[in-house]
């Protein structure tokens, strides 16, 4: 979600090299960013876990910009002519995009705000054609069974019911996810009956998104997996229960989300989903090709 801040900052100074301070287990986003400078990693949860030595590393030099998209500090250690904060800034609106971009408002004023984006090398762009070498031309789904809480996790039978019920529409699913959701999947992944290809824990973040650049849509729970999904140009349904869905839902118009009754994840059900998509998704998509 800091990437429309990136390619806003580029449009305003295109000559500019980037520097990014950024967490650990992101900063593979950022890794083909064609005008990125250098890359500083950074602990997520207090500057001072290490932060003397990236305080150092950062000050060596001196920026004509610092923005700052957390407002923890660091930007006020830093060596530069001016700084952008988000200290006092107001946004026009709840999402994080849009709370980031307002950031930036004095150099990018009030136009449209550009798209995530992630950038890709021909070693994940080869990764992903070989996984999917037997699927080629074929209309692919892609979901995300887990979260970083389990309050946010829909139960995996359901994901079952749910992809039984799009078989229809798709040829296969493919199943994404790190180590915490490697049960989830391998449920769904013996229990649907349309033909599953499991990448839960077998890829990077930069792989992930190889392989989402050949989805047809996106189905998963609030987590960093939509943002990417979203990030490639992929509609996305998400399903959430607690959270801010309105500051955290993927950012674009091809964003479709459910919640959960008073937040509770569990009663979100198939039909739910699957009447969404029908509106939002299966029916704009018939409406396109006709004309």
């Amino acid at each position: 979600m800091t990437t429309p801040v990136l390619q806003a900052l580029h449009q305003c100074y295109p000559e500019a090299r980037v520097d990014i301070v950024a967490d650990g287990r992101s900063a593979d986003i950022f890794k083909y960013c064609p005008y990125r400078g250098e890359l500083f990693l950074k602990y997520k949860k207090g500057l001072f876990r290490g932060g003397w030595d990236l305080l150092k590393a950062v000050r060596k030099s001196y920026y004509d910009l610092i923005v700052d998209l957390r407002t923890d500090g660091l930007a006020y250690l830093l060596r530069g002519n001016k700084r952008l904060t988000k200290l006092h800034k107001k946004s026009p609106g709840e999402h994080s995009v849009e709370q980031h971009m307002s950031v930036i408002r004095s150099a990018w004023g009030y136009k449209k705000i550009p798209a995530g984006h992630i950038w890709l090398g021909d070693i994940e762009k080869d990764f992903a054609n070989e996984v999917l070498e037997s699927y080629k031309g074929r209309k692919l789904l892609g979901l995300g069974p887990g979260a970083n809480s389990q309050k946010k996790v829909w139960p995996a039978e359901k994901f079952v019911l749910l992809i039984d019920n799009l078989r229809d529409c798709f040829d296969a699913t493919i199943l994404f996810g790190g180590k915490r959701d490697r049960a989830y999947a391998e449920f769904i992944h013996s229990h649907a009956h349309m033909p599953c290809i499991n990448l839960c824990e077998k890829t990077t973040l930069l792989e992930a998104a190889a392989v989402q650049e050949h989805i047809e849509l996106y189905i998963g729970n609030d987590s960093g997996l939509g943002h990417m999904a979203s990030a490639m140009g992929k509609p996305t349904m998400t399903i959430f229960g607690p959270g801010e869905s309105g500051r955290y839902r993927p950012w674009g118009k091809k964003a479709m989300l459910v919640i959960g009754r008073d937040h509770d994840i569990n009663t979100v059900e198939v039909d739910d989903i699957f009447n969404i998509l029908e509106n939002e998704y299966f029916n704009k998509a018939l409406s396109a090709e006709r004309k």
